[in-house]
């Protein structure tokens, strides 16, 4: 077994001095850190591009896409509470069904928290840079990267280091700061809820659905459907399974990782559902599909420019909160796996403060490099195919354990634990086989990529227990 590519790690494995993160985080959070994930540059910009895609029917997209969630929400919450270690979907994986599918599972979280890290930088830039060139007369250029004809995007590596000093001063603190910006962040889409409710027209809901329920490719070239836009909106939902990695760090496990992960996500699906049907019933769809800003376009068309700035500025402020909660999220997948051998142990080496420096510095210059100089482009769906497989890898994880040991402590059981399994393994097969057919080569592009660092690196390396 100790030469077999799914050998398995123990449950609760012993950790040396010096690798054990600081027990910091109650429950208030970890629900901050879900929501201040989840609710984002999604909501913000991609209400726009699902209903592009899908029509008003873009409200059966949010649907479909948080109820696929909020079923891996539950199995993420109850692996959670049965293996309380840093790592997330990559130690459910390695615990349950061995060392080589746990490291497919983190070789595609490195890339989903990667994109995401470094796609919102740029976002928060695409914000922040009008007004550094109006207040301040930095140049378009440092603030754009060469896909845009410029040299380098400062303001998102700027963004990183900001966040990355955040958390090397601790958990705890930055913690708090984020509850703080996701209040912020809560209130600006309540005052468009508020603002754009009252304009509510069944009109505009007609068609409902104009190109129909599957993904196909339209006369112009363009993939829609009501799943093809759930494939996107998917982006919009996940960010809850940040909460999982940070179990090593929460003081009271058992209860605060469940009422987190399924708090959270409540939380977000009834936020973006009172905003879907807002934004589709305010306006025709097709006047801000596709709009880089849709949620601030359709308060500026309801005559209420105030709203649509304060909308603007609190995004500015806010976003930040998105960086912070992958950013972390990506840091302690690198430490479980570099703790594990699978990546250099060197990297998991802690401060003081109990807090992984090496590993936050390192992913710090990794996602800087990302915002600041690579063109992401199509590629950014890419952390929609990483995050689907891992929460496949979980549900499934789930599954296994429910049947291999039953009568296990499980201080979170996740209700009709089959249905919940099979709706989440089903429904993220479907949206991954919903994304563009171009993702899912990339996807396969940098899997095989990984594997060849698995066999030349990982696997000799590799401390099991």
């Amino acid at each position: 077994m100790t030469d077999s590519l799914f050998r398995r790690k123990p449950i609760v494995p012993e950790r040396q001095e010096g690798h054990q993160l600081a027990r910091t985080l109650g429950w208030p959070h970890l629900i901050a850190l879900g929501v201040g994930a989840i609710v984002g540059t999604g909501i913000l910009t991609l209400i726009g591009v699902g209903a592009d895609k899908a029509g008003p029917a873009v409200i059966m997209s949010f649907g479909i896409a948080g109820l696929i969630c909020a079923c891996a929400a539950l199995a993420y919450a109850e692996m959670a509470t049965m293996i309380p270690a840093s790592g997330s979907a990559y130690t459910y994986s390695y615990v349950v069904i061995g060392e080589l599918i746990a490291w497919v599972v983190g070789w595609s979280l490195i890339l989903e928290y990667s994109l995401v890290v470094s796609a919102v930088a740029v976002g928060w830039s695409g914000y922040a840079a009008p007004l550094l060139q109006a207040w301040a007369g930095v140049p378009m250029a440092l603030m754009q990267g060469p896909e845009l004809g410029g040299i380098v995007n400062l303001p998102a590596i700027a963004i990183i280091a900001v966040v990355a000093g955040l958390l090397l001063v601790g958990t705890r603190e930055s913690a708090t700061v984020n509850a703080v910006l996701v209040l912020v962040k809560i209130v600006a889409l309540v005052v468009f809820v508020a603002v754009a409710l009252p304009a509510f027209n069944a009109a505009n809901l007609e068609p409902f659905s104009p190109y129909g329920f599957a993904k196909h490719i339209g006369p112009d070239g363009v993939e829609r459907g009501v799943m093809a836009a759930a494939a996107i909106i998917f982006f919009a939902f996940y960010g809850f399974d940040a909460i999982a990695t940070a179990a090593e760090e929460t003081r009271n496990p058992d209860r605060d990782l469940k009422i987190g992960i399924v708090g959270s996500m409540v939380a977000c699906v009834a936020i973006y559902i009172a905003v879907a049907v807002a934004a589709v019933g305010a306006i025709a769809y097709t006047r801000f599909a596709n709009s880089p800003e849709p949620l601030a376009l359709i308060l500026r068309e309801l005559g209420s420019p105030l709203a649509a700035q304060y909308l603007a500025v609190s995004a500015i402020v806010a976003l930040p909160t998105v960086i912070l909660a992958f950013f972390y999220g990506q840091s302690r997948i690198f430490f479980t796996m570099a703790r594990d051998g699978l990546l250099p142990a060197s990297l998991a080496t802690l401060s003081s403060r109990g807090t992984p420096v090496r590993i936050t510095i390192f992913t710090a210059l990794v996602v800087a490099v990302l915002a600041g100089f690579i063109p992401l482009g199509e590629l950014a769906a890419l952390a929609n195919a990483g995050t689907l497989a891992a929460f496949t890898a979980v549900s499934i994880c789930m599954l296994i354990m429910r049947r291999r040991a039953p009568d296990a402590p499980r201080t979170f059981r996740a209700p009709l634990p089959w249905v919940i399994g099979s709706i989440a393994v089903l429904g993220c097969i479907y949206l991954f086989f919903s994304l563009p057919e171009k993702t899912q080569l990339w996807f396969l592009v940098w899997n095989v990529g990984g594997l060849g660092v698995y066999f030349l690196y990982a696997r000799r390396n590799a401390v099991v227990g």
